[in-house]
């Protein structure tokens, strides 16, 4: 997809997704909304969805509200891209998962991934947004920009 048109889709999102969400306050509500309307705008996203910081397990993701085939239950801060992204408070864009140190293949049919880390207002980690696709090289820097602006708009207020 060319630059230009993943920008104007990023913004008909984002526009959708401020203008659906104003006012709401129920994280699950807003993690459930996100992850339908960003995989249904993009047809590259073969699994979106959020992993949530389990508040009765030290350094642990579980799997939260998403779109798409089984996901991982949960995932250890540090393993894999969705712990790398926790870990490091980093969005890691990585164009081939197979190469990636420690990769959890939750559904072979991944082939990249971007996960972004999600904070709260007062800035602590609730949760990583991960977006996988069956195809090499799907995400860049107009992916990760316009999904940080999201996660920051959504859920940093």
């Amino acid at each position: 997809m060319q630059t230009d048109q993943k920008k104007a889709l990023y913004e008909e999102a984002q526009k959708e997704l401020i203008s659906i969400t104003e006012g709401e306050t129920n994280v699950t509500a807003l993690m459930a909304t996100v992850c339908c309307i960003l995989s249904q705008k993009f047809d590259y996203y073969f699994w979106t969805g959020f992993y949530n910081v389990d508040p009765n397990k030290e350094n642990e993701l579980v799997v939260g509200p998403y779109q798409g085939t089984l996901g991982c239950l949960r995932i250890p801060f540090g393993r894999g891209v969705c712990g790398a992204a926790a870990s490091t408070l980093e969005t890691q864009v990585v164009a081939d998962v197979h190469a990636f140190p420690g990769h959890i293949a939750c559904d072979s049919r991944t082939n990249s991934e971007i996960v972004l880390p999600v904070t709260n207002a007062d800035g602590q980690l609730i949760a990583v947004l991960d977006v996988d696709s069956v195809e090499a090289n799907s995400f860049d820097e107009t992916d990760r920009i316009a999904l940080e602006t999201l996660m920051q708009r959504i859920f940093a207020q």
